[in-house]
């Protein structure tokens, strides 16, 4: 998970780079925005409960009503009923980063919900993008929000969101539900795949970080909980600090009889968020390649 030491490195490749924190942020953005345009794009925004169709999906800011409040959301869909997938994002929250990840997978073919994690305190987004989170001491100001978001709050918020997404004409009710998070979000997949069991069928965890800790609600030791396959892509510095985390994974994986690919990328806690200071194009395309064969395969 991200941490200072991620925030510190971040800041030193920022200066390393001669640029401003807004500038690398716009320069990395710019450059993973041409990822995350290569298959579809959906460029029009509407306001809160106002669709926009534009390229063939249709997107909004939506409202669930959750067991502690409501969670607003972006939406994304394409014409056709679709399998939908619930997206847990990182540190810096519900930003256009995770909004253009979503329209690219809304253009694979996917209904997709990028959920804003930090709704019981404050609406999203709550940084404009990576760059504004570094700059407004933005590990400081989300600590209390990110503390309520344990494995007993995901649970209850992905119950609610899948009773959502079940009732939308956009989701294609036959199909599974696929999870993916980032960072923080990592272990949010594993508790929403344990969450709603027979509902949510494939999770993928990008340098998510708490996988392996103590206690019975540990990611790890909730996989007999699940009846997903899951993907775990670990960051290599993520990897050298907890270096028997992915050994845990997967003997935990086979105890269970889940189908688990996990894999230590050669790239840096952060690497498949467009707006990140490690984002790398190459591994984040890989890394994108693997998920969607994930769900190709666990959805149906």
């Amino acid at each position: 998970m991200c941490d200072e030491t991620d925030l510190a490195r971040f800041a030193g490749r920022i200066r390393s780079n001669g640029l401003s924190r807004r500038g690398f942020g716009a320069a990395g953005m710019a450059a993973g925005l041409a990822a995350c345009t290569q298959t579809a794009t959906n460029g029009a925004t509407g306001s809160s409960g106002s669709a926009v169709t534009n390229g063939g999906l249709t997107e909004t800011m939506v409202s669930i009503p959750t067991a502690d409040g409501a969670m607003d959301a972006f939406f994304v869909h394409p014409a056709k009923p679709a399998a939908a997938v619930i997206v847990w994002p990182d540190i810096a929250g519900l930003r256009d980063a995770f909004k253009a990840m979503a329209r690219r997978l809304a253009g694979e073919g996917y209904a997709v919900l990028v959920a804003n994690p930090y709704y019981r305190d404050v609406a999203a987004p709550q940084f404009a993008d990576f760059a504004t989170f570094l700059a407004a001491d933005g590990f400081q100001k989300v600590s209390a929000w990110r503390a309520k978001m344990d494995a007993d709050a995901v649970t209850r918020d992905t119950e609610s969101v899948v009773a959502w997404l079940d009732s939308q004409g956009a989701v294609d009710t036959g199909k599974g539900i696929g999870t993916q998070g980032y960072c923080m979000g990592g272990p949010y997949t594993v508790w929403s795949a344990a969450a709603v069991p027979g509902r949510v069928k494939a999770a993928a965890s990008f340098h998510g970080g708490g996988l392996v800790r103590e206690g019975g609600q540990s990611p790890h030791a909730m996989l007999p909980d699940t009846q997903a396959g899951f993907l775990f892509a670990i960051a290599q510095n993520d990897d050298a600090k907890q270096p028997e985390a992915k050994t845990i994974l997967r003997q935990s994986a086979a105890a269970a009889k889940r189908s688990a690919e996990i894999e230590v990328y050669p790239a840096d806690h952060g690497w498949t968020v467009p707006d990140s200071p490690a984002y790398n194009r190459e591994q984040a395309e890989r890394a994108w390649g693997r998920l969607l064969a994930l769900y190709r395969t666990a959805l149906g």
